[in-house]
């Protein structure tokens, strides 16, 4: 199992890799299509196993206006066969020790079970506009006590 930054010639790869861990959706390959599209900066990265892309994690822009104030992960998936064996977790720990993405703030809206175990916490500033009363949604390095509604790449 190798874990490589990923690029263009995985694309194709990552968008049935997401459209395999949430079946019955289109909007995680979508959207990971239109930021490619749209060359959005992202940091991104897939495990690779046997040649075949297993698992995949993209951390985008996050913004207070027009200013970046962190990053957001999203979206992360393991293949459905390859699910609960910490491939997952593995891949997110690689992430979070990488130069790019270990000092900045970040902020996930996921299950608080699974992202406590890297350090994320409840995060009640900023705001985020997918969620009720910041229900699920979580930072970690976020030092901010300003109130504001957090902003993502418009291809949200």
């Amino acid at each position: 199992m190798k874990i490589r930054k990923v690029s263009r010639e995985h694309h194709a790869k990552v968008y049935a890799l997401l459209r395999n861990a949430f079946p019955g959706s289109q909007y995680e390959a979508k959207l990971v299509q239109k930021l490619h599209d749209n060359g959005r900066p992202l940091h991104e990265w897939v495990c690779i196993k046997a040649g075949k892309v297993i698992a995949y994690v993209a951390f985008s822009n996050a913004y207070e206006g027009d200013r970046i104030c962190g990053l957001h992960l999203a979206p992360m998936a393991v293949t459905v066969a390859m699910q609960n064996m910490g491939i997952g977790s593995e891949l997110l720990r690689f992430a979070l020790r990488q130069k790019s993405i270990a000092g900045e703030p970040l902020f996930v809206l996921g299950e608080p079970g699974y992202y406590r175990r890297f350090g994320f916490a409840p995060c009640e500033q900023p705001v985020c506009r997918f969620t009720k009363k910041n229900k699920n949604f979580m930072s970690l390095r976020n030092t901010s006590a300003d109130s504001f509604t957090v902003g993502y790449e418009p291809e949200f």
